[in-house]
């Protein structure tokens, strides 16, 4: 049990943070939809309620794959916040089904009259609120996560270019809160509208695009997790620690490189080519010095390095070019 809470202390806090607010905000709006039989409402409640779910299992993934490595599962269990992200998003799918198929209900048949309408706003106010500071503060997440460090109420849109930078559940969590935000000011138009124009089919077509950017989450969450779990090489880190090795005297080539992202962290292989006349006890201490300097890196918590002889074939510098056109070709 000791270890269990040593690891559940090391969890993702954003996503802490983020399942107790939504929890709180489903329950606050199922009590708002008992009583007003808003429609809007109830997608609301469905989806602070899947995000609470998916979020609490993401908090666990993230603190299990923090385990340390072990005879039976060497290459350690960074990958278990990957597989728990890919389960977790099967709860958001059913609970968009149901929001999209309700919404659905209610625009074929609108309500005639809309009831408790400041209930309902009052707690879509509060939902805004909250799911707008846990956005701010997974944002700020995603800044530090990147080594962008920032203050300010500007995090959220400082933070939209780095998002693929950030670990996977703070990735989540600023994905599921910004939909949040969103479908809570939408419900909170819709209401208004509705009420001033008699036009309550509004609140089933509200209902329906809350679900469909619920799915949306599902499936960015699901493609992103899947590569994860089957092991994603980090291109970025890839020059970076090849550049390192590079600069290293010794080092004249990089036979092979890898750099995979192992959930939240990174392991690197790296085959080198230097000098076969250097001996064994020289090379030993310029691999020390490599390991020692690639594991400074962030989030880097595995290194193998090995060495072979010079073939003047120039592999990194092929690598390089090959990667800085693939760049110039995406961003055009």
């Amino acid at each position: 049990m000791g270890e269990i809470f040593k690891l559940l202390k090391g969890g993702n806090k954003p996503s802490l943070v983020a399942a107790f607010v939504n929890l709180f905000l489903g329950i606050l709006k199922g009590v708002a939809y008992f009583f007003t039989g808003n429609v809007a409402m109830f997608a609301e409640m469905m989806h602070s309620l899947g995000d609470a779910a998916n979020q609490f299992f993401v908090f666990v993934g993230s603190a299990l794959s923090k385990k340390a490595p072990t005879k039976r599962f060497p290459n350690g269990f960074g990958r278990v916040v990957n597989l728990v992200c890919l389960g977790a998003v099967l709860i958001v799918a059913i609970l968009s089904y149901e929001t999209v198929k309700e919404g659905w209900h209610h625009f074929i048949h609108p309500a005639t009259k809309s009831e408790g309408m400041f209930i309902a706003l009052g707690v879509l106010l509060v939902g805004t609120v909250l799911e707008g500071t846990v956005l701010h503060k997974a944002a700020k997440e995603v800044l530090h996560e990147a080594g962008q460090e920032h203050k300010g109420l500007l995090a959220f849109p400082k933070s939209i270019p780095y998002l693929n930078r950030a670990k996977p559940a703070t990735k989540l969590v600023w994905m599921e809160d910004l939909v949040a935000t969103s479908g809570n000011i939408l419900a909170f138009l819709a209401i208004i509208i509705a009420h001033f124009t008699e036009f309550y089919a509004l609140e089933g077509i509200v209902s329906m695009i809350i679900g469909i950017m619920m799915f949306y989450v599902v499936g960015r969450v699901f493609l992103d997790n899947a590569r994860g779990a089957i092991g994603e090489t980090d291109e970025e880190m890839l020059i970076h620690i090849g550049n390192l090795a590079m600069g290293d005297p010794h080092v004249s080539d990089i036979k092979r490189l890898e750099v995979i992202k192992e959930g939240e962290f990174l392991h690197v292989d790296l085959v080198a080519e230097t000098d076969p006349s250097l001996s064994l006890a020289y090379l030993d201490d310029v691999r020390d010095h490599l390991v020692e300097l690639i594991m400074s890196q962030k989030g880097v918590t595995k290194v193998t390095i090995s060495f072979d002889e010079e073939d003047d074939v120039p592999e990194w510098e092929r690598h390089l070019k090959t990667y800085t056109k693939n760049q110039s070709d995406d961003k055009k």
